[in-house]
């Protein structure tokens, strides 16, 4: 298994990172172009979502071709020098393999359609009448999880849009497919991937209705999920390459498995337990302030359960599904610069390894938007339509989006406080923030307390400190709801971290001792000694030694 534990990894959200050609889409070359910068910033992969032929009803994630680029993001020859100027600057490249399902336009479920039985083995078809699916599951994206083919007389699975069929993976032929998949990209010079819902690929032997939930318990984690990852891994020859896995509604105990390495499975997982503190009710469209109580206990039981188990972590606030976290979790307006800084040191040294998503180095906040006109996730257009139906006032429908929208986390890259931040020379698919000329990558490069340049701290001391990458871990300050503090520790060195989640002071009494460490990074000038005590400012976080 390759050494990951000392990495840092950037997400890229190719659509919106850099657009070269000003037709309002990032692309390939466009993140060529910004190669050096993530060089300066000092991350060792990059995670570029798909750019893979796509009729991208799924922004993506709906691949009709692993083989071949979409041409709204470039060409094979794009896709290849972008690999071979990464690996001349020391970075890897990290592709997204969607696996769970292909598109419906992909070549084997036209042929699936066609008749060829061969091909109708590579997804999951069912026979039956037109007014009853196999099963009464529901897909993600809403409505059953089954589609009707008439001229076949089968249903065939989707546990998302109906344009992303599952595949069959107890189809031997399948796997082997799917391995070929990984070895021509490894063979191009990619150095890692990331699994997409990699966790929901082995289905049940016999399907059957869920009378008390959506189906999901008959399929996450299913019965052969972790044979079949095993012989993905060594088979197409990937062990010795970074892997990552998304989890979709996982447990602690999986994800042991899937990333101890005496499994041979994954390189660390993404859960997203964390991410719903802020869910009332569990509804991501019900708001309510976070729990920041239940994200400690979240954090604490992943973090002790991994170390004692060997399993590993990713770690991460921000991705292309979520709310920008400083808007989330922080105060992106009186302390937008601090709790950025304080969110950025919760996450970097915990054990595990981090993630940061573009725009995260920056402080990028939620779009903002104020009218459904700017909006173009087709979850949060068809949610604002559903929750007018349902009664809602068009301003607290928008003020549901402004928190929640999937196109928080869309926006275009800030590079400039130039037109469109930088992004394009022509009109963005989509605008970015109006906040871009002051939160940019070119003021904060000239900016030595910037957010950028905490996080390239954060980033070296990780490389410079195995205390942070190997230590171990131990929770403190759990009666503090508002702190988040945690002691590193490896072979008698000691790196004791304190974050404020809150807006407000905080005296800790117990952490004395803390005023007369050895201070390695903090979002505060100075320590602030008040009677002895440890006085944490809003949003503050701090990190030193004994």
């Amino acid at each position: 298994m390759s050494d990951f534990k000392d990495k840092v990894i950037y997400q890229i959200y190719t659509k919106s990172f850099r657009d070269s050609n000003g037709d309002g889409l990032g692309d390939i070359r466009g993140t060529i172009e910004k190669l050096d910068y993530l060089k300066s910033l000092g991350v060792d992969y990059i995670w570029m979502t798909p750019f893979f032929k796509s009729p991208l009803n799924d922004n993506g994630y709906d691949i009709s071709d692993y083989l071949s680029i979409d041409p709204v993001f470039g060409s094979m020859e794009d896709v290849e020098e972008l690999i071979a100027q990464a690996d001349r600057r020391g970075m890897g490249l990290m592709f997204d393999m969607v696996f769970n399902h292909t598109s419906t336009e992909h070549e084997w479920f036209q042929r699936a359609l066609a008749g060829e039985k061969k091909y109708q083995n590579y997804y999951i078809f069912r026979d039956g009448s037109p007014d009853a699916p196999p099963t009464n599951w529901e897909s993600k994206f809403g409505g059953s999880a089954w589609a009707w083919v008439p001229a076949l007389g089968k249903w065939y699975l989707h546990l998302f849009d109906k344009t992303q069929a599952d595949l069959n993976w107890d189809n031997p032929q399948v796997r082997e497919e799917l391995k070929n998949v990984l070895r021509f990209w490894k063979k191009k010079g990619v150095k890692g991937f990331r699994f997409d819902v990699v966790n929901l690929i082995s289905k049940p032997a016999i399907f059957e209705d869920d009378d008390s939930g959506d189906g999901r318990r008959f399929y996450t984690d299913g019965p052969h999920v972790h044979e079949y990852l095993k012989e993905l891994v060594a088979d197409a020859g990937i062990g010795d390459m970074v892997t990552v896995g998304e989890m979709s509604s996982t447990s602690l105990d999986n994800c042991i498995r899937y990333t101890n390495p005496g499994e041979h499975e994954l390189s660390m997982v993404f859960s997203f337990h964390h991410l719903k503190v802020d869910y009332k009710g569990g509804d991501k469209w019900a708001l309510q302030p976070p729990d920041f109580a239940k994200l400690k206990d979240i954090f604490t039981k992943w973090q002790i359960g991994m170390q004692e188990t060997g399993g590993w972590n990713a770690l991460f606030w921000c991705n292309h599904d979520q709310p920008r976290a400083v808007s989330r979790f922080g105060d992106d307006k009186r302390y937008w610069k601090e709790s950025a800084k304080m969110l950025a040191t919760c996450i970097h040294l915990l054990r595990g390894t981090p993630y940061i998503f573009q725009g995260e180095e920056l402080g990028m906040t939620n779009a903002g938007y104020t009218s459904i006109s700017q909006y173009r996730d087709v979850e949060s257009l068809n949610y604002y339509q559903i929750m007018l139906q349902n009664g809602t006032s068009e301003a607290e429908a928008l003020e549901i989006l402004r928190q929640r929208s999937r196109d928080n986390g869309r926006t275009p890259m800030q590079w400039s406080g130039a037109p469109n931040a930088g992004f394009s020379d022509g009109t963005p698919w989509i605008m970015p923030p109006d906040n871009f000329k002051t939160i940019n990558v070119q003021m904060e490069e000239q900016d030595e307390d910037s957010i950028l340049n905490y996080y390239k701290t954060l980033i070296r001391l990780r490389k410079e400190n195995p205390v942070i990458s190997d230590g171990q871990i131990e929770f403190l300050c759990e009666d503090h709801a508002g702190v988040f503090a945690y002691r590193r520790f490896l072979d008698g060195d000691e790196l004791f971290v304190y974050n404020n989640l809150t807006g407000k002071e905080i005296v800790l009494t117990d952490a004395a001792w803390a005023v007369h460490g050895k201070k390695l990074i903090g979002n505060y000038e100075g320590i602030q000694d008040e009677s002895n005590h440890l006085v944490l400012r809003p949003y503050e976080s701090i990190a030193y030694r004994p």
